[in-house]
């Protein structure tokens, strides 16, 4: 069976790994043969997405969080592309390898993206990656024990951090003004404003400081 595989990472150890895994599960499993396609940013990711050739056709992605926006601004992170690809692709499997292992960011990640796979890079090995694929590709849900250790003391939070949310957050980071993000996101500026009071209390943060947002925003991995 071809596998149509697409890696999204930046990182040459990371898509190493991931190929090793790929290549050691289709010769145990002669039944599996991997396709892949590597993209090391937004940009490259969304020129194989939109390609005719691939269209309904990708199977499996590794996505990482933390990639660069897309020169168009349209995608900010791997989780907008995740999005992206779900509603692209029928039955596809994603499985996210992130740096992040805070139960704040994992539990948006869940929420928005509800991946296959979700796992840490600090204790990624070929073995627990095969591991992983194996599980998803039998359409199982697979987490890595750090993330199985966040998540059984996970609080769940009330918000939840969107698209529009973290595109309120990339644009303050950019010094974009509060009165112009109107004209960028499709919001009104209550609506903007709303939104941001929201996010203070999501970063329990009592000073209303746009600054502060930024460097908790940045810390907790949203932008």
């Amino acid at each position: 069976m071809v596998v149509n595989t697409l890696i999204i990472e930046d990182h040459p150890i990371i898509v190493e790994v991931n190929e090793i895994a790929l290549d050691e599960i289709s010769k145990d499993n002669r039944n599996y043969n991997f396709v892949i396609q590597k993209a090391k940013n937004a940009d490259e990711a969304l020129n194989i997405i939109n390609d005719p050739i691939n269209d309904n056709k990708l199977n499996l992605v590794f996505l990482d969080i933390r990639i660069n926006p897309s020169k168009d601004e349209t995608v900010l992170s791997g989780e907008d592309l995740g999005l992206l690809l779900r509603n692209k692709f029928d039955n596809i499997k994603i499985i996210v390898i992130t740096s992040f292992n805070n139960n704040f960011r994992l539990n948006s990640i869940l929420n928005n993206l509800d991946p296959d796979g979700l796992m840490v890079k600090t204790n990624l090995t070929s073995q627990s990656l095969k591991t992983a694929i194996e599980t998803v590709l039998k359409g199982e849900t697979y987490y890595c024990n750090t993330v199985s250790k966040l998540l059984r003391t996970l609080i769940k939070n009330d918000i939840v951090i969107d698209d529009l949310d973290r595109g309120i957050l990339y644009q303050l980071s950019i010094g974009t003004k509060m009165k112009d993000i109107p004209k960028i996101l499709p919001l009104s500026m209550g609506s903007v404003e709303h939104r941001k009071r929201k996010l203070y209390e999501a970063f329990n943060l009592s000073s209303r400081n746009d600054r502060m947002l930024i460097l908790k925003a940045k810390e907790k991995g949203f932008i």
